[in-house]
């Protein structure tokens, strides 16, 4: 497999892009992408089987059920983000491993319904903080320890929903190639 097929395989939709401007209206925009996420995760993988779940979307590239499973738990270190940077001064997180929590039980063999249920009343938390958060809400940040970098909170607000979109065409793409419906 070429680079350029397998970079595009990695990144459906290319690589997360930081506008010049936090806008209101792609800060709105973001809010909605994330509220709408569930469902549109839900509407592409409910009737999959279980053979179509355990089929990575890559060579070398997780399941399909690892994806969705590993959605949940990134939104959720977001939501959890989230409230650190509103409640404290520029906080340090803590990172995970997200490729060592793939390879947990839960991850490779747990059915997807509870996950699919766990983002949609997170993805309604994430939304509905987002969508009060003032302007210097909006300023407030956190340090990710990985590469000592501060993250504002209208950052992450596009990278999130960056992320579930990025997840998305993952699974839309391979259903597409595989001629799935």
């Amino acid at each position: 497999m070429e680079k350029l097929d397998l970079e595009k395989l990695k990144y459906p939709i290319g690589k997360f892009i930081a506008p010049n401007e936090y806008s209101f209206e792609y800060i709105s925009e973001k809010i909605e992408e994330i509220a709408g996420f569930p469902e549109k995760l839900k509407k592409e993988t409910i009737d999959l089987s279980d053979e179509q779940l355990d089929t990575p979307y890559r060579p070398e590239g997780w399941t399909v059920r690892q994806v969705i499973h590993h959605c949940a738990e990134s939104h959720m270190n977001c939501y959890i983000r989230l409230k650190w940077a509103l409640t404290e001064n520029n906080p340090i997180i803590k990172p995970y491993d997200e490729k060592l929590w793939s390879e947990l039980p839960d991850s490779l063999t747990m059915p997807i319904a509870p996950t699919l249920n766990l983002l949609n009343g997170l993805h309604f938390r994430l939304a509905y903080i987002m969508r009060n958060l003032s302007e210097v809400d909006l300023e407030k940040s956190f340090i990710h320890p990985e590469n000592n970098s501060e993250y504002l909170i209208q950052q992450i607000i596009g990278m999130y929903a960056w992320h579930g979109n990025h997840h998305l065409a993952h699974i839309t793409n391979l259903k597409k190639h595989k001629n799935w419906k």
